[in-house]
């Protein structure tokens, strides 16, 4: 198989740079830290190598007991969704604690 042979590797590839400049430029910013920074670029990595070499997706399915390699990586994004879902919930709710405190602190200084 030829580097990119098909269109949608393409337009995987592209997204792919477009979502390194997303990440580098909101590390730049501060939006996200060093932690933050590692794990999407590892991820966008994972990602590039899957779409570059789709061939290693089915040598892992083998060797996991998977059918193919698009269920691999089915897979590991739900696991992975499901993931920043918890943690996205868990920060949530801690805000949501510290609003609380906030405006209670807030309330009584007011009084």
């Amino acid at each position: 198989m030829n580097f990119i042979t098909f269109p949608l590797q393409l337009i995987a590839i592209a997204f792919l740079i477009f979502a390194f400049s997303r990440v580098w430029l909101r590390t730049r910013e501060g939006s996200i830290g060093w932690g933050m920074f590692l794990f999407w670029i590892l991820v966008w990595m994972l990602v590039l190598i899957a779409v570059i070499k789709p061939e290693l997706m089915t040598q892992l399915a083998k060797r996991l007991g998977i059918g193919r390699g698009v269920d691999v990586a089915l897979y590991i994004s739900i696991v992975l969704l499901f993931y920043l879902n918890f943690r996205s919930n868990v920060m949530i709710e801690n805000l949501r604690h510290e609003i609380t405190r906030l405006t209670r602190i807030i309330a009584l200084d007011q009084k």
